[in-house]
């Protein structure tokens, strides 16, 4: 790797332990009630809404009525989005007049973004309105990034209390989340891109004359506006030209700001935060990169802070570290390697010299390859599914990298909120393996580790790769899975495994080449978006609920230690062997084989 990747990789690292522990500290207070300026500041806003809702603030939940408090908050939000793009033509804040959006594209788009995945089965400048964006998609982003923060801090409780029969107040929990944190740190950022050029008004679209002509091919489509393909499968396409570009305008840099604060990744245009719109200078690249894991590594250290321990939260945070550290770095290295075949064919001189210096197809040339494998390592970690360039267009290996990253699980930073909780499944898991092999009680923060607890952590490690595996399965062998499938061979089953992968780990990326925008696909997808989300929710809320009610044992000299280096490595172990080795028979069959095909 280039001088300049490690110089950028360390800059990041640096820069981000630095904010981690501020962050963390003032989450800590918040969600535990302290008293601080923002609270103080904020407490006439927060009466009001509970006293709209009917919301007893000082009544607490156990577990369950938590977990249905959490479930009816989205499935209200899946519908209000739902009504929004059914709606839309008939609503105001319109000035392109974009037409209603199909009902399995509505479907599909409001699992997404009220359960923080945010795939887009189409063209966000082409398809949806104004008032759809905000009202519908941003406020989701809040909405979906305080449920995930809620989940956390309901099992960090779990954790902190003994003998206790509640783990909070879900609605007091989702509406500080959203008016403490959420908000004024949006706010903030959100100036922060207008003034690095990001755009923010309600303009009608701008069209401007070019300085030459674009000459380009347009695909030819039947009567049910599907592409034609001659008898070989190759679509079939027509020269077109142009002297006329459609700039977008709207309010973007509002809904930039929380898509990455929250890990939401749905962007404003389709092109996503490869569009100057959306990513105009290295700066705002970076600082996006940067609150792409903000929040999550803040949590790590919350957590310490919440459970009397902060060494506990530091462990976690070295464990997602180091993970993320090894494959930014894979990431990187294998696209600075560029494609062998290029030379090997005999292909133009200039082309064969342009690889030398790595592969730069589908990357942003204002980025380059160690910003675009750094932000691609980042985005798929975090379960943020923004982008700054083409996954597709990736090298077989470098394109595992983010695969392999997804079929880790929501636990390296992970989503907000789905990050913390997800790694502290994995840790239950630890500590019950150490238990296992030394013959004693498993033991976590001073908890016992039982039977319903470990059925519980299994459903919530197993669910998502029973989700990416079957769809992706269903789908291949299905002929409207097939039918749009623009890629054959290992690629192409690397598209759909990308798919269902992205879909179930609520991640939103994808590899494009595959079309993805049809009735079986979006309801497809959002199936696996739902359960994806609320499957493990649930039973990482009944965790929560079961932890809380038990008695914390005292530390003894037969207790594991579980903030020491000894730890950090069982722990990013056991993701390894047992989150991500459920997918190696699937990888296999795509990247690694692609790979294979690559040297052949």
């Amino acid at each position: 790797m280039p001088p300049h990747a490690w110089l950028l990789l360390g800059i990041y690292l640096v820069v981000l332990l630095a904010l981690v522990k501020p962050v963390g500290a003032y989450l800590a207070a918040i969600v535990e009630g302290r008293s601080t300026l923002a609270l103080r500041l904020g407490s006439p806003i927060e009466n009001v809404i509970y006293r709209i809702g009917g919301v007893r603030k000082n009544e607490e939940m156990g577990w369950l009525p938590y977990a249905l408090a959490i479930l009816l908050f989205n499935l209200l939000g899946a519908l209000a989005v739902y009504a929004l793009q059914r709606l839309q033509l008939a609503l105001p804040l319109n000035p392109q007049a974009m037409t209603n959006v199909s009902a399995d594209s509505s479907f599909n788009t409001a699992i997404s973004f009220v359960t923080n995945t945010n795939w887009q089965g189409y063209g966000g400048e082409s398809t949806m309105s104004y008032l759809t964006q905000m009202l519908g998609l941003a406020v989701q982003n809040f909405f979906s990034a305080a449920t995930g923060i809620a989940v956390a801090i309901a099992l960090i409780r779990g954790f902190a209390r003994h003998t206790a029969k509640t783990i909070g107040n879900a609605w007091v929990d989702l509406t500080r989340i959203t008016l403490y944190v959420l908000l004024p740190m949006s706010l903030v950022y959100a100036v922060f891109l207008i003034g690095q050029g990001v755009i923010q008004n309600f303009d009608a679209y701008k069209a401007v004359t070019t300085v030459e002509v674009t000459n380009y091919s347009t695909p030819n489509l039947d009567a049910a506006g599907q592409p034609l393909k001659d008898d070989k499968g190759n679509a079939i396409t027509g020269a077109a030209t142009t002297p006329i570009q459609t700039l977008p305008m709207g309010p973007i840099a509002s809904q930039e700001a929380i898509k990455m604060l929250g890990t939401n990744g749905g962007g404003f245009l389709n092109a996503n935060s490869a569009h100057p719109y959306e990513n105009p200078t290295p700066l705002s690249n970076f600082v996006q990169m940067l609150s792409i894991f903000l929040i999550p590594g803040a949590l790590c250290l919350t957590f310490g802070r919440m459970v009397g321990d902060e060494r506990q939260g530091w462990a976690l945070l070295a464990t997602m570290t180091l993970m993320f550290a090894v494959m930014a770095v894979a990431a990187m290295y294998f696209e600075q390697q560029g494609n062998p075949l290029i030379g090997k064919l005999g292909v133009d001189q200039s082309l064969t010299a342009l690889q030398a210096g790595g592969n730069m197809e589908g990357k942003e040339t204002r980025f380059g390859i160690a910003d675009s494998g750094l932000f691609a390592t980042i985005t798929t970690l975090a379960s943020c599914g923004a982008v700054n360039g083409m996954h597709d267009s990736f090298t077989p290996l470098g394109g595992l990298v983010p695969l392999w990253n997804m079929m880790l699980g929501e636990v390296v930073f992970g989503g907000v909120g789905s990050g913390l909780y997800g790694m502290l499944v994995f840790a239950v898991m630890a500590v019950f393996i150490a238990g296992l092999m030394i013959g004693r009680t498993p033991e976590y923060i001073g908890k016992k580790i039982e039977a319903f607890d470990m059925k519980m952590v299994s459903i919530a490690i197993l669910v998502t790769p029973l989700l990416a595996l079957a769809g992706t399965a269903i789908a291949v062998m299905a002929v409207d899975g097939r039918a749009t499938l623009y890629n054959p061979g290992a690629h192409g089953f690397s598209e759909v495994l990308y798919a269902f992968t992205s879909a179930a780990n609520n991640n939103g990326s994808a590899f494009a080449g595959l079309g993805t925008n049809t009735p079986f696909y979006n309801v497809m997808l959002g199936i696996a978006m739902w359960f994806g989300r609320f499957g493990v929710i649930v039973p990482v809320l009944a965790i929560a609920g079961s932890l809380a009610a038990k008695k914390r044992i005292a530390v003894t000299a037969g207790t594991m230690p579980t903030h020491g280096p000894l730890f950090v490595m069982l722990l990013i172990g056991t993701v390894v062997l047992v989150g991500a080795l459920n997918y190696v028979p699937a990888l296999a069959l795509g990247p690694v084989v692609e790979q294979l095909m690559l040297w052949h």
